[in-house]
């Protein structure tokens, strides 16, 4: 079959003929339709630090996809051959205390789709059936395709109460866009997201932002102000990674506010203990997805959530490279490749 391939511990990426992966008991061959260019692939395509100390080349990468059942592993059951179908891409020891209370995000055995072990970048994936989900044949694809992505999206906007709520999202990459629409959706008063690339916040702005706030030209107090903020947000979704935008989060929340964090930093950053303390706040970790989300978003999606506009450009696998090339840009939101 075709893959996308790291084929060394040196920048790029690969098209190469690899064997189609055989499922062994309890797994689950799929055959993939479309797949959707994550960070994570562009850190490895990049061969950055985090790469070479997580990724063991070759390897066939990538993790968000959807497609089809192809072939039954020995003792699978409750599925059956030709059915739409994703993957948690997280996959778990089950017999930890986490995995034990359903908290299988915090495994602490987690080996990683793409990352860890072959990806779905290929015409063929191989998971455990207790990764496999079902996809509701009337959910569009090119959305599934992401799905991976909207679930850390909306693991970090769903885990505080947002009915009513002001919320401050600090990065406009593609997560950070989708939550925009999810904070909408979910009941939000005012949403407000920051970044320095205008290329992103006019997608943040076609997802409902109801301000999108260039932080390099404008003043974040005076977007407030008109946005009829009086004590600060309530909710912030930290997205960037980036410890100035943190700062400047935790400066303007209120009392009592609440923080979500998913965000990677390049390495540690500032915190003022003496602020967050004083002003009560609770920050909480974010990292993947609660299986639940996998439920949530295609509720929501169904419920009329569009993350069209989240898609920037589609390419076919074999033009993988443009695809990798228009995430480096700056200049794009999720790119899908098509695999069929």
């Amino acid at each position: 079959m075709d893959a996308i391939v790291k084929p060394a511990a040196a920048p790029g990426l690969e098209l190469r003929k690899v064997p189609v992966p055989e499922p062994g008991p309890g797994e689950v061959l799929i055959r993939v339709h479309k797949t959707a260019i994550c960070g994570t692939d562009v850190h490895i395509y990049d061969w950055n630090e985090w790469s070479a100390q997580h990724v063991k080349p070759p390897m066939v990468i990538g993790h968000e996809y959807v497609g089809e059942i192809a072939e039954l592993g020995a003792g699978v059951t409750g599925l059956r051959l030709g059915q739409r179908v994703s993957g948690e891409g997280h996959i778990t020891c089950g017999h930890c205390r986490n995995c034990h209370n359903g908290n299988i995000q915090w495994c602490k055995n987690t080996s990683s789709v793409g990352v860890d072990r072959d990806g779905a970048f290929a015409e063929y994936v191989c998971i455990p059936q207790s990764n496999v989900i079902l996809i509701d044949e009337n959910l569009p694809e090119d959305v599934v395709s992401f799905f991976d992505a909207v679930g850390n999206a909306t693991h970090t906007a769903l885990m505080f109460d947002l009915v009513g709520e002001d919320v401050l999202i600090t990065g406009a990459g593609p997560i950070g866009v989708i939550a925009v629409g999810i904070c909408k959706y979910a009941g939000a008063r005012r949403v407000v997201i920051t970044d320095v690339n205008e290329y992103r916040l006019d997608l943040a702005r076609k997802m409902g932002a109801d301000a999108a706030v260039n932080i390099a030209k404008e003043d974040i107090h005076e977007v407030m102000h008109k946005q009829g903020l009086t004590e600060g947000f309530d909710v912030g979704l930290e997205m960037s990674g980036n410890g100035g935008a943190f700062a400047q989060m935790v400066g303007v929340m209120r009392n009592g506010g609440k923080i979500s964090l998913l965000g990677l930093g390049n390495g540690p950053i500032t915190v003022d203990m003496n602020d967050i303390i004083g002003k009560g706040l609770t920050l909480q970790g974010i990292y993947g997805r609660k299986m639940d989300n996998w439920h949530k978003m295609s509720y929501m999606v169904q419920g009329g959530l569009d993350l069209t506009p989240v898609i920037t450009h589609r390419f076919h696998y074999t033009d993988f490279e443009q695809g990798f090339a228009a995430m480096h840009s700056g200049r794009s939101g999720k790119v899908v490749l098509n695999w069929m």
